[in-house]
């Protein structure tokens, strides 16, 4: 079969390489239809999560099962499924107590209690690296998805592809930035990051009952999206201090809620650069820091933009001071995705008008060389294999 390989930082390829096949009795082959690129990809592509050994990547993908093992009850050949990213066993404490993507059973080998950067990880992730369970990803024509009686969900023959693929990972991403900071109605809530997880998030707020949702991000084609799907004020902080725009915007108090759906790839400043290659850094944690400037005293922020380093200087005393409340990690898929599907087949929710590219798989270089560099306005592809 085909599929995008990674190869060394910078280097993935579409290549030939053997299909999948059944390993466990719980197991199906599934079909791929539709896959695309995540920015969480982007930190393989670029190195910020190591990977050695060669990869075939991608976590957002759906499809139809091909081969369904002897254990498999819920699904059956012909079956059309979207799939979320976390790999959860469903047996486990952390499955049985609402906290899937830190499965005990999926993660074999470098799994534990420690969230070491090296060692003592979460639960498994399809195609994101051996520290995360070492399983092919499904920027592929087939893949192998284990526990398939756990997480995949079959998809109503009405609904298209492009309208469901997100509920992979990118919705239930930017809806646990929301859910998690149980908001009561009439919040002004600040997203630092208009790419496809702040866009969803975006989504998520209205829903929830936001009044005022302020995109932040620098680069205006990213705001010019945002405006034009999810009707929200904008700022540029090439343009203005955001932190200073916000206050202003909120009677000097600052926003309700602050959702960092950027990570630690955020813009850097040649001085950004140099303190994070003293101290060890992996990027930068200024957008969190941000967070904490701009939400108000008693707030809180949310954290579902990527980190895999510790930070110097970190600003714990900001927090104290100023009562922030803190809730961060992988989005708990599992949790939410039933009522997700049921927004977007009710309509209340679009989620495909954030594409702007769709590619074959065979072009899966280019496609993740333009969303890397931010070129031609792309902000979401679509692969087809």
């Amino acid at each position: 079969m085909k599929a995008a390989v990674f190869h060394k930082p910078g280097d993935i390829r579409v290549e030939t390489v053997d299909d999948p096949r059944i390993e466990d009795p719980g197991d199906v082959i599934l079909k791929v239809t539709s896959t695309a690129i995540c920015g969480s990809d982007l930190h393989i592509y670029d190195g910020g999560i190591p990977q050695v050994k060669d990869m075939i990547v991608g976590h957002e993908f759906m499809g139809i099962v091909e081969e369904v093992g002897s254990a498999v009850t819920r699904l059956k050949k012909g079956d059309r499924v979207v799939v979320p990213f976390p790999i959860a066993c469903g047996q486990c404490f952390f499955c049985t107590h609402g906290a899937s993507p830190h499965c005990e059973n999926s993660n074999y080998e470098y799994y534990g209690p420690e969230g070491d950067l090296m060692d003592g990880k979460g639960g498994a992730l399809f195609g994101y690296t051996d520290l995360y369970g070492g399983y092919s990803g499904g920027q592929a024509e087939y893949v192998r998805v284990p526990y398939a009686d756990i997480s995949p969900r079959i998809v109503p023959d009405n609904m298209t592809d492009d309208q469901v693929l997100f509920l992979t990972d990118i919705f239930p991403t930017g809806w646990s930035a929301i859910d998690w900071a149980q908001m009561k109605g009439g919040e002004v809530v600040a997203i630092f990051g208009s790419g496809p997880v702040g866009l969803m998030a975006q989504k998520a707020a209205w829903i929830k009952g936001a009044s005022r949702v302020i995109a932040i991000d620098p680069l205006n084609y990213r705001l010019e999206k945002a405006r034009a799907v999810n009707n929200v004020e904008t700022i540029n902080p090439h343009d203005v201090d955001p932190i200073q725009a916000i206050r202003e915007m909120t009677g000097g108090r600052g926003a309700d809620v602050c959702v960092d759906a950027v990570g630690f790839e955020a813009e850097r400043t040649i001085f950004e650069k140099f303190k994070a290659t003293i101290n060890f850094e992996k990027g930068t944690s200024k957008v969190i820091e941000n967070c904490f400037k701009a939400v108000r005293r008693g707030g809180t922020v949310t954290i579902v933009g990527v980190y895999g380093t510790p930070f110097d200087n970190f600003p714990v005393h900001r927090m104290f001071d100023k009562g922030i409340s803190i809730k961060q990690g992988q989005a708990p898929v599992l949790n939410y995705i039933d009522e997700l599907i049921e927004l977007v087949k009710e309509g209340k929710v679009v989620l495909d008008d954030i594409i702007t590219h769709k590619l074959p798989l065979s072009e899966a270089s280019h496609a993740y060389d333009i969303f890397k560099k931010k070129e031609d306005d792309c902000v979401k592809v679509v692969l087809n294999p």
